[in-house]
């Protein structure tokens, strides 16, 4: 699912019959036109392809997901990293930052900001990284405190390893399984909060993304046109990638982390017991 979409985006001048860029000469009829043989999503209030704006729009969704997500990802590691290893005065400060940022509801900040800030991608992918990065801050700075407590760490600093190099060359090398495994997750997340902000017309105008598409296919009389082709691709192909991605990090949390997957496994046999009678063990068919 995820590798359709980033073919999408690489390829799209091939793929895309149309420029969503260029202008182009319509007349009444074209405005709001159904889908045809020419236009696979019909054409929207401007007479431009909608199917080729879908997937121009791609490359915008999945620039902000990735870059957002991983300067979280560098932010939320370093606050983790050190809060975790030295703890102390410096560890409850930086840890009292996070749990500041996390009470806050991110989409009104992100608004906020935005607003005083200004629109733009660039401002959109600082935005999303300053808020982002506390659940992987959490994460991994519970994961170091288990670590530093066990003998490979004991032992290097027995014989004299400073603090970076145990930080760098034998804690991160652990933790990093779950960073990768939450940064898919924040992809997924970063993408959300990119088309809410375009939705809300505080996306970079400039630029056709998914969120610009939804915003306006809402202010320019979509729904009461019932042009269906112009609101619901940009909407299911947000569903779409963000699934995706979910899928994905789901899978590689169980794979780096036993405790999920026997939690999800418990919860299975949970399930299944509710519904059918399950056999008795072996050992208990054998002794009756």
């Amino acid at each position: 699912m995820l590798l359709i979409v980033v073919l999408a985006a690489i390829f799209a001048p091939q793929i895309a019959p149309y420029d969503p860029y260029q202008r182009v000469q319509v007349e009444a009829a074209d405005l709001f036109a159904p889908p045809d043989a020419a236009h696979l999503l019909g054409r929207d209030d401007a007479g431009k392809d909608v199917f080729s704006q879908l997937v121009h729009g791609a490359r915008v969704s999945l620039i902000v997901g990735f870059a957002a997500s991983f300067f979280s990802m560098f932010i939320g590691t370093s606050v983790g990293l050190i809060a975790g290893y030295y703890g102390g005065k410096i560890g409850g400060f930086l840890m009292r930052i996070v749990d500041f940022l996390m009470v806050i509801p991110d989409l009104p900040l992100m608004l906020v900001i935005i607003a005083v800030w200004g629109r733009g991608l660039v401002n959109i992918i600082v935005v999303i990284s300053l808020l982002g990065w506390t659940y992987t801050a959490r994460l991994v700075r519970s994961q170091v405190l288990s670590l530093k407590e066990r003998q490979f760490i004991l032992r290097a600093k027995a014989i004299g390893a400073g603090s970076r190099r145990i930080i760098l060359r034998h804690i991160l090398p652990q933790v990093i399984p779950l960073i990768v495994a939450q940064a898919v997750l924040d992809i997924s997340a970063s993408i959300l909060a990119e088309s809410s902000l375009s939705f809300l017309g505080l996306g970079d105008p400039r630029l056709v993304s998914w969120g610009n598409m939804l915003n306006l296919a809402f202010d320019r009389g979509a729904v009461s046109r019932q042009a269906w082709w112009f609101l619901l691709p940009p909407g299911f192909a947000i569903l779409w990638v963000t699934l995706a991605l979910v899928l994905i990090g789901n899978s590689l949390e169980e794979i780096v982390n036993p405790r999920v997957k026997s939690h999800h496994l418990f919860d299975a046999r949970r399930m299944v017991s509710l519904v059918l009678p399950l056999p008795p063990p072996r050992d208990i068919q054998e002794q009756a």
